[in-house]
């Protein structure tokens, strides 16, 4: 095999992907907040529930997904999910 931490990118390019990957996803419509997670792997997109129904939630997946494999280089694949959550809470007294 090669030499051990041949393979490791430096930190800082790492970083930067990751900051890249959260800032990309973070400029389409109704977005709230992204979390690169798995090393960068995996970003997760929590949208707006009252902005974004789920069938555009499925249609935002799919252009994030888009714009990440046009815009940005990373080894593999990166798995985009998004989150969109609706709470309801009532009580009984």
């Amino acid at each position: 095999g090669a030499r051990p931490g041949a393979r490791r990118e430096p930190l800082e390019s790492y970083v930067k992907r990751l900051e890249n990957l959260e800032t990309l996803a973070k400029s389409f419509e109704g977005v709230a907040k992204t979390y690169a997670i798995q090393a960068g792997r995996e970003v997760r997109v929590v949208v707006e529930p009252d902005k974004v129904d789920d069938v555009f939630a499925d249609r935002l997946a799919n252009d994030i997904a888009a714009k990440i494999q046009e815009e940005m280089e990373y080894p593999g694949q990166i798995k985009v999910t998004v989150i969109r959550e609706l709470r309801k809470i009532a009580y009984a007294k």
